[in-house]
């Protein structure tokens, strides 16, 4: 059975989800205690004043966030629609490093709204708590804010889309970024919106709509802008369109239409990966569920209305392209109604969103109660959830209200009635493949279409999935052709791989998982790794200058390694290297093997000529060398200082001893002693072998006599030692666990030393 790992998420039940957050800061369950000092009296003027120059921040003598004081830190109001000069509760940004290099828990920017249109003080919080299950989106939750020494009241705090964000979800942040909202700000006859409309290639025509937040990326945008419009079949290529429909569906299921698929087509932001590729991150959600009613188009009055807001919104609109050209795709219009509908089953049919919001509410009763400028009662916060709460031009549906008549809409809708296709028995042909190998991914489809299963697979978590489809032909390792059985050869060229499989038939699609591509299954590869002790760095020359020349007749360094073992060693998947923090310097040839009991030398000439040449030369001066795998397994390593030209840094005894400067043994013995010493040395025996409790040697040659004997195990450490004097001896070796070791014996006064194996049970 394939290793079907969720990353980022499991299918826990899904309140655990809303109310446990990995930052502190960021603990929906603790509300977070922000107090602000300034040295001015008349800080409010002088903040409206400030925002009327649009990016000034007036510098707090303190600022102290959960007792932690920070001094010299800029402050600004910031807001549209939320800010006005004459209201006591305005929302802040806070940069802690405007003057000073200091953050709080990693963070250098705190926003916090001031929830002036949400009477139950949970849409925020709770929408981007839901919308994390299906793609990157800023954590959220409540901070009391004082301004010198007064309470100001209870906030929302979210988490900044800034550059240390897409570093996290993105992996770069040098890239182009763009905040996509009107420069001048949004608002009824605005002619800029950041709508991804093709205006040309004059990158001033841009400018009003969009804010850049990096040093270029104007001519990505007006790319992206291009292929949306013009060259929509390599849309892919620019664009994580998952990602785009994931957001859509969220848009419109919520009825949030201070969005993209709103009137003023704005409040998300944009940012390219390191594959040329934009993905969009939503952004401000205080009117989510229905309280933003300007739809752009179609006119929502009331409650009824936004229950029964199309599911298709704009879908024929000019005016919003990234929603009329994604769903012109039969398929991508497939994947973006089975983005509802898992929303709505994993959140809105068992009403785990009402259960959230209603420990929100308990956790900030006594602090909206207490707050001294909310914009609705006590009571409108107490109801909200259920009940409908009208002021001024808005009105806030209740939760409740809202949401079980849209999904009744939804699902009597004939969208939403299809049935999908079912994915089940997943399986892998190998449940850990062998590193580089082949093998075959299959899961069982049944309604579907021949042709419309499709694997997404990757090797790295930031990279882009490829789209390959499966195929039920008795070809692809799926059993007997029309089985139901899809199936497709993949390789294993990482240590993991993540996959998901997406279904469709002729009116409906799903996905496995179904939160994919933000969750996926995993794969991990299995790789044939040497024992330690098998394979050992026998010798180096780090100074080659007239020893021996490599095969186009050049002084390399050189690096020999020996065969321990009784049996062929593979090097397929080794790698050598001279850095510890770059074990992966390079890779053996996959045919490379090492006979028993053999040498082989690797060129150290940093240059591509034949024979086996590493990318790296040695240093004279001193080193080190490491023999490892992918997974970070090292089968042997060795530091050594400076060295002498023409000298040799080796191993006595050869294969297992420690090392020593001598004269060079190039692909031979080193510490060789002459032939018929060493027959004399080798005329003694170990027995039994195997053994359990003890073993013996035992010889009636005078070399044996005045010898140091040692017990080594098969990396060459040392574990007993004796000297002999007599022609048997017999050792305990009952504390010793399982496994091979070496017996080790040198005369003491010719040198002389031989090793044999035996094994202990």
């Amino acid at each position: 059975m394939v290793n079907m790992k969720k990353i980022f998420f499991s299918f826990l039940f899904v309140i655990i989800g809303f109310v446990s957050q990995a930052q502190s800061f960021y603990d929906v369950n603790v509300i977070q205690e922000i107090k602000i000092v300034f040295s001015q009296s008349n800080w409010d003027y002088l903040l409206d004043t400030a925002i009327a120059g649009k990016e000034s921040y007036l510098m707090a003598q303190t600022v102290t966030i959960n007792g932690i004081q920070y001094d010299s830190v800029g402050v600004r109001y910031k807001g549209n629609s939320t800010y006005k000069a004459n209201q006591n509760k305005n929302p802040f940004h806070i940069e802690l490093d405007t003057w000073k290099n200091q953050d709080y828990q990693g963070y250098t920017d705190v926003k916090l709204s001031n929830v002036a249109f949400d009477p139950s003080f949970v849409r925020e919080v709770l929408s981007y708590s839901i919308l994390r299950q299906y793609m990157d989106a800023p954590l959220s939750n409540y901070a009391n804010v004082y301004v010198n020494g007064n309470l100001i009241g209870l906030y929302v705090s979210s988490e900044s889309i800034s550059k240390k964000f897409v570093k996290n979800h993105f992996y770069s942040n040098n890239n182009p970024f763009f905040k996509c909202n009107p420069v001048g700000g949004a608002g009824p006859g605005g002619n800029a919106k950041p709508n991804l409309a093709y205006l040309g290639t004059d990158s001033s025509l841009y400018y009003s709509a969009y804010e850049i937040n990096s040093e270029h990326g104007w001519k990505e945008l007006i790319g992206l802008c291009d292929t949306l419009k013009n060259k929509l079949g390599s849309i892919e290529k620019v664009l994580d369109v998952d990602r785009a429909l994931w957001m859509l569906a969220f848009n419109n299921l919520f009825v949030n239409l201070d969005s993209y698929s709103g009137s003023f087509v704005q409040n998300y932001y944009l940012y390219e990966d390191d594959y040329q590729r934009f993905s969009p991150v939503v952004w401000d959600l205080n009117m989510s569920f229905g309280t933003f009613n300007m739809s752009g188009t179609i006119a929502l009055q009331n409650t009824l209305s936004k229950q029964q807001m199309t599911h298709l919104l704009h879908s024929g609109d000019a005016g919003w392209p990234l929603i009329q050209k994604l769903l012109s795709v039969p398929t991508y219009k497939r994947m973006y109604i089975g983005h509802m509908r898992t929303m709505m089953e994993e959140n809105f049919m068992n009403n785990a969103y009402k259960e959230a919001a209603l420990l929100y509410q308990t956790t900030i009763s006594s602090s909206v109660n207490a707050d001294p400028y909310k914009f609705y009662s006590y009571a409108q916060f107490q109801s909200n959830i259920t009940n409908d709460v009208s002021s001024g031009m808005f009105t806030a549906p209740g939760l409740t209200n809202l949401m079980s008549g849209r999904t009744t809409y939804l699902n009597n809708l004939a969208d939403f009635k299809s049935m999908p296709p079912i994915i089940s028995n997943i399986l892998s042909s190998d449940a850990e493949p062998i590193l580089y190998a082949t093998f075959y991914l299959t899961a069982e489809v049944t309604n579907t279409n021949s042709n419309a299963v499709f694997l997404g697979y990757r090797y790295s978590v930031e990279a882009p999935f490829t789209k390959v489809l499966m195929f039920d032909d008795g070809l692809h390792g799926d059993g007997s052709a029309g089985d139901n059985v899809y199936g497709a050869m993949l390789e294993m060229n990482a240590l993991s791989l993540q996959y998901y499989i997406y279904a469709e038939n002729n009116t409906a699609g799903i996905f496995s998982p179904v939160r994919a591509e933000h969750e996926f299954y995993s794969l991990n590869a299995k790789i044939l790794t040497i024992g330690k002790g098998e394979l050992v760095i026998n010798e180096i020359m780090a100074d080659n200058q007239k020893t021996i020349t490599d095969p186009s007749g050049k002084y390399s360094d050189w690096v020999e390694m020996y065969n321990n073992s009784d049996f062929d060693l593979s090097l397929k998947n080794a790698y050598l290297s001279d850095s510890y923090n770059k074990p992966l310097k390079w890779r053996f040839p996959d045919e490379i093997t090492i006979m028993p009991h053999s040498y082989l030398i690797i060129w150290a000439s940093d240059t591509t000529q034949s024979g086996l040449n590493a990318s790296f030369k040695l240093s004279s001066s001193g080193e080190r060398i490491i023999l490892s795998y992918e997974n970070g397994y090292i089968v042997d390593s060795i530091s050594f200082g400076p060295q002498q030209p023409d000298k040799s840094f080796q191993r006595c005894a050869n294969g297992i001893g420690g090392f020593e400067i001598g004269e060079p043994s190039f692909d031979g013995e080193n510490c060789k002693t002459s032939s018929s010493e060493s027959l004399a040395i080798n005329e003694y025996s170990i027995y039994p072998n195997p053994c359990s409790e003890t073993i013996f040697v035992q010889t009636g040659n005078t070399f044996i006599e005045n010898c140091f004997i040692e017990i080594l195990d098969i990396g060459g450490k040392p574990i007993i030692e004796s000297f002999i004097s007599e022609d048997k001896l017999d050792i305990d070796i009952s504390a010793l666990s399982g496994g091979i070791y070496l017996v080790k014996i040198i005369n003491t006064d010719t040198k002389f030393v031989t090793v044999k194996k035996f094994i202990k049970l």
